[in-house]
């Protein structure tokens, strides 16, 4: 049994001969599968986790509108801070583009600027 690592998240593969299944003919053509494969995994992995934390930012947000208490705003704040710090490392990686790393950053600050 093998495990692929990286980042904060694992993917446990049972067979390796279920993860290589490959129509190329050299070793170099099958690594690239094998490196689009791992990035692909890697590329869904943080925009999963930013939507996620997105939806569970717009969540906190509602919660705060309704009572606000420096509990729930402290919950908001350290929500946002992850989720700008989930971004960035994405941009970073060029799982996102700079301008939609800025445009998702931007739109949670002006909802957050509002209450």
């Amino acid at each position: 049994m093998n495990i692929l690592y990286f980042n904060k998240c694992k993917y446990l593969i049972k067979t390796l001969s279920d993860f290589l299944i490959f129509m190329a003919n050299n070793k170099s053509a099958k690594k690239r599968i094998l490196i689009a494969k791992r990035n692909r995994l890697q590329n869904r992995f943080y925009k999963t986790s930013v939507r996620t934390l997105t939806k569970l930012f717009v969540q906190n947000l509602e919660t705060y509108k309704t009572s606000p208490t420096e509990e729930n705003k402290a919950k908001v704040q350290e929500l946002l801070n992850l989720t700008y710090s989930l971004i960035d490392k994405g941009c970073k990686k060029n799982i996102y583009h700079k301008n939609n790393a800025a445009r998702k950053k931007s739109k949670l600050a002006l909802q957050f600027k509002e209450i």
